[in-house]
């Protein structure tokens, strides 16, 4: 009985292929919370596929129903072996985005796992299922070898992140008992490099708004009206150009954090941003001037256009068109004021002109930012765990790039929340031809099968 032998199980359980079939089966549960008529598969996966195997490993299981139409229910696993012990809670959600299956390269498909190489395509392989489904593994064979956890392990499946995590909040709030524990330790996102073990400690924020120009009723003719009316596409990307330099320089003060403290400094220092072979080339002089891509992208704001219509782009006509709109993003870090990011825009917009240019919040487009302090001790324990594994430091990002659900953990359960991704930048995932690498997710059995024996043992800072 030893952490060793506990690592060799789970080597043993990739190698001869037991990973990818639990996978497989999960894969192929089609779990598309953005289609209504999935919602028997949302549950099917908690109920049969997942309850099943927790019940199995001594868990007691509750299926919670979700307060809001709009989601999915919620999977609630624990295993309480003593009250003394530490608690953990992790975190994964067992929906995907829609398969898109005509748009799949020919010989694969979503709901299939099909291993070509180092590949193992499939929808949900890298988002999230698995992710999930190596945590649960490493867990179930830290309990073959020692008997037990030596630990108390809750785990929370839920059916909505791909639509926003409706009734999450909610549900968390209302079972704060049920769901209390000392840490949150889950994995979702992509690792910082697809070789490198990697920590992040919360998310950037996301904050989506549209911008629109809507001039007249109608299109006029571009000869006799052009010169004499006003372009609602140059109007509106005059506006956006006002909102950043020619290379991406935020030029909104209230967008633009005090700074980078100490600590997140620190822990980028060195850290190089590399998506994989498919991954694109980084542009070294886009974004916020001296600092280094790991700082643009984890420790400071940036300002995307997501979508910019004019006129109709598949069938343009000689017509000065009537509107003009376009679909926007901030993703920002702790330290920027949430609720005066819009405001703050309105202010900017008017002093430069743009007072015609129409500002409006998306419906489900926002996520708060959250970070846990990098100097944390159970961050600084985590490392240890997985360099005692892996015998190199992981990287440890104070926050994700994207946006996902973390201030539901750290300001609701008041948890401090440590994830460990397992995979990578260029796996697409909410596109066709989702994978997931399977060095990778060997590379992650290790991991986390010592992650779980060392909260077994004597040191944890619960």
């Amino acid at each position: 009985m030893s952490r060793e032998s506990a690592i060799a199980e789970i080597e043993r359980y990739f190698d001869a292929g037991e990973f990818l079939v639990d996978l497989a089966r999960r894969v192929a549960i089609p779990t598309e919370s953005q289609n209504p008529e999935r919602g028997g598969a949302l549950s099917d996966y908690l109920t049969k596929e997942l309850q099943p195997s927790l019940e199995k490993q001594g868990f007691k299981c509750t299926v919670l129903s979700n307060p809001s139409p709009k989601g999915g229910p919620f999977l609630v696993a624990e295993r309480i072996e003593d009250s003394a012990l530490p608690t953990v809670l992790t975190y994964g959600h067992g929906d995907v985005i829609r398969g898109q299956d005509e748009q799949w390269r020919t010989g694969l498909s979503p709901w299939t796992v099909t291993r070509e190489g180092d590949r193992l395509y499939g929808r949900g392989t890298a988002d999230n299922k698995g992710q999930h489904t190596i945590n649960l593994a490493a867990m179930q064979a830290v309990l073959k070898i020692r008997g037990k956890l030596g630990f108390n392990l809750k785990v929370l499946i839920e059916t909505g992140e791909e639509t926003g995590s409706p009734g999450l909040k909610e549900v968390c709030a209302q079972n704060k008992a049920l769901l209390s524990a000392d840490v949150l330790i889950a994995s979702d996102g992509p690792r910082l490099q697809p070789q490198l073990a990697t920590m992040f400690l919360g998310s950037r924020g996301a904050c989506n708004f549209d911008l629109t120009v809507d001039l007249r009723k109608g299109g006029h003719h571009s000869g006799n009206w052009g010169g004499l009316l006003r372009n609602p596409g140059i109007v509106l990307a005059h506006a956006i150009a006002s909102i950043t330099d020619v290379n991406g320089k935020l030029r909104i003060p209230e967008w633009r954090p005090d700074s980078l403290t100490p600590s997140v400094r620190a822990a980028l220092d060195g850290l190089v941003v590399e998506g994989g072979e498919d991954g694109p080339g980084i542009d070294a002089d886009w974004g916020e001037p001296g600092l280094t891509p790991a700082e643009r992208v984890f420790g400071w704001c940036s300002f995307e256009v997501l979508a910019f219509v004019t006129g109709n782009p598949d069938k343009p006509v000689n017509a000065i068109p009537p509107r003009a709109s376009a679909h926007c993003q901030l993703r920002f870090v702790v330290g920027i004021e949430p609720n005066d990011i819009l405001p703050a825009l309105r202010r900017h917009l008017d002093a430069h002109g743009f007072q015609g240019v129409q500002l409006a919040a998306a419906r489900d487009g926002y996520f708060p930012a959250t970070r846990l302090d990098p100097d944390h001790p159970w961050v600084r324990w985590t490392a240890a765990s997985i360099e005692r594994t892996t015998h190199a430091r992981p990287a440890i990002l104070p926050n994700l790039g994207g946006s996902l659900p973390n201030d539901v953990f750290a300001d609701v359960l008041g948890l401090p929340t440590v994830w460990i991704p397992h995979s990578y930048a260029a796996c697409s995932q909410h596109a066709p031809n989702e994978h997931l690498l399977a060095p990778v997710a060997r590379d992650a059995l290790r991991i986390m099968a010592g992650v779980f024996w060392d909260l077994g043992e004597p040191g944890s800072p619960h």
